[in-house]
């Protein structure tokens, strides 16, 4: 409290408002670009909204930005919906996917296996990392509460006998991987996505479709959980929504999209909260119509209570809303634009580990 105490200062921040209003309900709702930008104003804004609360609160208030790749796996993208615009975020000089992503960092690797990349868009901070060893998987980023650490959750199932299972690898850390035990459901994990909510790691297991697995990353342990009965013969998605967990599947002709949410978390009760019917004739008559297939790259973002889905038509990123109505459309000129399940809520937010990388770079070309 002292270092906010003489960051504030006594010198008003912006003459006949309050500091605490000036501060908590104003710039603490800025994007990240923006409040840069105000922090070149005056030296007391700059101090008043570089401290460690003030940072959290801010990273806090960011929408959760769906994430896109194009250019071959080349480029990275995030969706602004407020300007309803794409924007670059990250480039690579070869193919790459994305990992993970949690507290405005992006994990990505190469698709040859042997490069992996850390970085965080809006400190435009970036690393190359150490890729684990040969046979290890990523499932997961997270932080540790306890020791502050980011960590990756890694699998291995060539390991000899009594060590095939799970592992934790701290960001940056030339130690070897740590095994913390075995669950013969994880098996599935390197082919699923998670969802961080809670301090715990989540993943749909589309082989036992009956759980929901969980990882703790406070204790590093796993449980699982009851999942909603979810039909169709399309793989349902698992994603984060407003502090709690989604699920998104939709029917065998892909017209109707169904999400459930997860209404108790202790209780472990799950609801139909949407059942959303696709305008298909809308966007066959506009976008046109190339005889009866119809594929879809689907995304789920939510916000404000409600929901928004992006769908990703031969090179058109459609935007429809809980009611089903096409609202906004932008012609993206990439036939292989990929919607990524995961979300960039954006933080700036200091790491200690990105100055102790080798490769550190705090501006560079990968970002944009």
């Amino acid at each position: 409290m002292a270092e906010e105490a003489a960051a504030e200062g006594a010198t008003p921040l912006l003459e006949g408002l309050l500091d605490e209003i000036v501060l908590w309900e104003i710039l603490v709702r800025l994007d990240p670009k923006s409040l840069l930008r105000c922090r070149a104003v005056r030296r007391a804004w700059r101090c008043a909204t570089s401290t460690r609360r003030f940072l959290l609160a801010h990273h806090a208030r960011q929408p959760a930005l769906p994430v896109f790749s194009s250019g071959g796996c080349h480029n990275f993208l995030a969706l602004d919906q407020r300007a309803a615009q794409l924007h670059t975020v990250a480039r690579h000089d070869e193919p790459f996917f994305l990992e993970a992503s949690c507290d405005g960092l992006l994990l990505s690797r190469s698709y040859s296996g042997c490069r992996l990349a850390l970085y965080n868009p809006a400190t435009r901070e970036h690393a190359s990392l150490r890729c684990p060893p040969w046979g290890f998987n990523i499932v997961g980023m997270y932080p540790h509460p306890p020791t502050g650490e980011y960590r990756l959750l890694l699998t291995n199932f060539s390991a000899p006998e009594g060590q095939t299972g799970c592992y934790v690898l701290p960001l940056g850390s030339d130690q070897p991987p740590r095994y913390i035990g075995w669950l013969e459901m994880v098996k599935v994990l390197c082919i699923e996505i998670s969802a961080l909510i809670r301090d715990s790691l989540h993943w749909f297991l589309l082989e036992h479709r009956k759980h929901v697995l969980v990882f703790d990353t406070t204790a590093e342990s796993f449980r699982h959980m009851r999942a909603p009965l979810v039909l169709g013969d399309s793989d349902p998605g698992l994603f984060a929504m407003d502090g709690t967990l989604g699920i998104d599947c939709h029917n065998d002709a892909m017209e109707i999209i169904t999400i459930w949410v997860l209404q108790d978390y202790e209780s472990e009760v799950w609801d139909i909260k949407y059942r959303i019917k696709l305008p298909v004739g809308e966007i066959r008559k506009k976008f046109g119509d190339y005889g009866e297939s119809w594929g879809l790259g689907v995304g789920v973002v939510s916000g404000d209570g409600d929901v928004l889905l992006l769908l990703n038509f031969r090179g058109w990123l459609l935007q429809i809303d809980s009611d089903g109505k096409l609202i906004e459309s932008s012609n993206c000129g990439h036939r292989d634009l990929r919607i990524y399940e995961y979300r960039l809520k954006q933080s700036l937010v200091q790491h200690a580990f990105f100055p102790a990388l080798k490769s550190y770079a705090n501006s560079a070309s990968l970002l944009i």
